[in-house]
């Protein structure tokens, strides 16, 4: 049971790093020349690739509440403000996320770091 991560630009690549090596399955949106693209666009990218987006940014959890208001679909969303979670946090959470759950449990849900 694994589900694939996808971070957005506000994501520290330092926290991607120590993801990766603890053998998390992470894409970066800058890695993937996709960190100029609209909040929206990102998340349905991630939709396709059936990846949880993670952001550090409050815009994309305004976004996908309102997905969820209105029934689009996606990938799930995790928020980790960069105020109330510490680098080790972020990454600790992430690593359990990815380890501990599948795409399926994450269907169109929000969740907000720390766990």
């Amino acid at each position: 049971m694994s589900v694939g991560l996808y971070a957005d630009v506000h994501v520290p690549r330092p926290a991607i790093l120590q993801l990766r090596d603890r053998s998390v399955d992470i894409l970066a949106a800058t890695e993937e020349e996709t960190n100029e693209l609209p909040d929206d666009e990102l998340l349905t990218i991630a939709t396709s690739l059936r990846r949880v987006l993670v952001t550090q940014d409050i815009r994309f959890r305004v976004m996908a509440e309102n997905w969820l208001r209105t029934g689009q679909r996606f990938a799930g969303l995790v928020f980790a403000h960069q105020r109330y979670v510490s680098f080790g946090q972020l990454i600790a959470d992430l690593e359990l996320i990815a380890k501990a759950t599948d795409s399926d449990y994450w269907q169109s849900r929000v969740e907000q770091l720390p766990l």
